[in-house]
């Protein structure tokens, strides 16, 4: 068994987590839930966190699953943000995410 929050394992007979009180569920259902990344493409880059927040919540709302890959590291002091975020949507949604991206950047 595993909590498919914290993702600690735990023996037979436990069935909830007790870090966060989730129900836990088999190894085999946390593994089927498992990201491949080779199913992902990108779809959005920029370096702006509230921007990939807005459009991520646009993908969402058209039922379109995305995740936010951040690469900005808050520990380092820089001038300026060098640091990319990239939005990533399941291949078979990449085209009609690129189209609700469109419209939102036409809008602006």
């Amino acid at each position: 068994m595993i909590c498919p929050n914290c993702e600690i394992e735990y023996v037979e007979g436990i069935k909830v987590c007790v870090e966060c009180g989730t129900e836990l569920i088999t190894n085999e259902s946390f593994e089927l839930n498992l990201i491949n990344y080779d199913d992902w493409e990108i779809v959005f880059t920029t370096s702006d966190t509230i921007e990939a927040e807005m459009i991520k919540a646009n993908l969402e709302g058209a039922g379109i699953e995305s995740i936010i890959l951040s690469q900005q590291d808050k520990s380092f002091p820089s001038p300026g943000d060098l640091s990319i975020v990239k939005i990533l949507v399941k291949k078979e949604d990449l085209v009609d995410a690129k189209e609700i991206i469109s419209d939102i950047n036409k809008e602006e």
